[in-house]
């Protein structure tokens, strides 16, 4: 796959267990997440156009999975587990969160991926992201510094992408929030777009853009052909 993947691209799509993506996460061997899979197999399905999202599915928390994810990665800090399917094949953004993001591969899929510390006054270019090709059954840790968004698919139907992260990421800010963040005086500020996710968006992405998302990644907004 990952041959094919290169042939058809322009850049560079390298293979996560590659050297390379040490300074992005690691790869995480040592928890079974096949009732996970199962779950997502048989509950989720691939909407047509577009993404869908969800940051927690009570039937996933419940399971062995999540509390042994919780002890050994999160140290005992409260977890959501959710998950992301879609079709989506454009780079769109960036965005991070202050903790590690899991993510397990139900599916085959491309990651883009940058590091925070190429951020200058809250922007960041195309260029400075390395895609990474993701196989299904596949456990990765992407620490906090790693700069992320929606899985790339691979497949014309599209993929499948369980999401870890401390509880409460992703989750609309209240009022008071908001007005704290807007009065904060920080420039990070500016990224902020919902609880523990800040966001750099592409301008051509409408959806982000709608959101209130910072117009913040620049260059061409790369289509990943598979």
């Amino acid at each position: 796959m990952i041959e094919h993947l290169n042939e058809v691209n322009d850049i560079e799509i390298i293979d996560v267990h590659d050297e390379r993506f040490k300074t992005y996460g690691r790869i995480i061997e040592c928890i079974d997440v096949s009732e996970l899979c199962a779950y997502m197999n048989a509950h989720t399905d691939i909407p047509s156009s577009g993404n869908r999202y969800a940051a927690s599915v009570e039937e996933m928390e419940v399971m062995d999975a999540c509390r042994v994810i919780q002890s050994r990665i999160y140290g005992g800090m409260p977890i959501e587990i959710g998950y992301c399917n879609g079709v989506n094949s454009t780079y769109n953004g960036f965005e991070y969160h202050k903790g590690s993001e899991i993510n397990i591969a139900v599916t085959d899929f491309m990651l883009v991926l940058s590091h925070t510390w190429k951020i200058v006054n809250n922007t960041i270019h195309t260029e400075d992201a390395e895609v990474f090709y993701i196989p299904a059954g596949t456990v990765i840790e992407m620490y906090q510094t790693t700069l992320h968004l929606s899985p790339c698919r691979v497949h014309e139907e599209g993929f499948k992408d369980i999401v870890i992260l401390p509880r409460g990421t992703n989750t609309p800010l209240s009022e008071e929030e908001k007005k704290l963040r807007d009065e904060s005086g920080d420039r990070e500020g500016e990224l902020l777009l919902q609880k523990n996710k800040w966001v750099l968006s592409h301008p051509d992405r409408e959806p982000l853009m709608k959101q209130g998302a910072h117009p913040g990644l620049i260059g061409e907004n790369k289509e990943l052909k598979f």
